[in-house]
């Protein structure tokens, strides 16, 4: 049930999903990620955040917060983006309201590598050097269609095991930059995590993006994992 398929998308891919994912779609207000709760963001009608200066001001919602920078946010501070179905990680639940209709275009990636899934809902999780991703299992969704996994940047360590967390009958296995992982059947409910990630793994095909004209922010995936986990919500 848990499949690997290395290297399956070249470079040009990979650059096209980060592009759509953190120009595009983490602009986008429908989109939350785990800074909403604390901080107002600084959306601007097709602009990536990667295009605002470093020091515009990110303030906080309340008091107890420290303001912040885009800078700030973009290298230390962002961690996750959801796509489609804005999954509640305090009910661990889907909320009932219909969702934001999830991105066509990485629909169609992921559709087109794993046929038979259909993509309604996703988490982007950004890693630095240093950060892990304890034991868990997706169980929110109502059908038990594959989960889809991709992985660009850094490398890093993905382990999955069937028994509670436990040793016992797992896997574990280092993931580089346009790899895809697929769990299905008895693997869709495993337990898994990411207990680290390689520094200094980037290959040098994506490593600089996004590139020229953004500021300092030429060479950001360097030292970065980005990790998008699809996923149907309903049968």
């Amino acid at each position: 049930g848990l499949v690997i398929y290395p290297s399956i998308l070249p470079p040009k891919i990979q650059t096209t999903l980060l592009n759509s994912l953190l120009h595009t779609h983490l602009s986008n207000p429908l989109h939350k990620t785990n800074l909403h709760t604390h901080h107002t963001l600084p959306y601007q009608e097709n602009t990536s955040f990667f295009s605002l200066p470093c020091r515009t001001p990110i303030p906080p919602t309340s008091p107890a917060h420290a303001p912040i920078t885009t800078e700030t946010l973009l290298t230390k501070k962002l961690r996750w983006m959801t796509l489609g179905g804005q999954y509640n990680w305090t009910t661990k639940r889907y909320p009932s309201s219909p969702p934001p209709q999830f991105p066509e275009e990485i629909a169609s990636l992921v559709e087109g590598v794993v046929p038979g899934v259909k993509a309604e809902a996703a988490i982007c999780n950004l890693y630095s050097a240093g950060d892990t991703l304890a034991l868990h299992r997706d169980v929110a969704e109502e059908c038990n269609a594959a989960l889809v996994s991709v992985s660009v940047g850094c490398e890093g360590l993905f382990v999955a095991g069937l028994e509670g967390g436990g040793d016992d009958g797992g896997a574990a296995v280092r993931l580089r930059s346009g790899d895809v992982v697929v769990m299905r059947d008895e693997a869709r409910w495993a337990w898994h995590g990411v207990p680290k990630i390689c520094a200094g793994t980037c290959p040098d095909t994506v490593a600089e993006w996004p590139g020229e004209g953004f500021g300092g922010y030429k060479g950001w995936l360097r030292g970065k994992r980005v990790n998008l986990n699809v996923r149907q919500m309903f049968s």
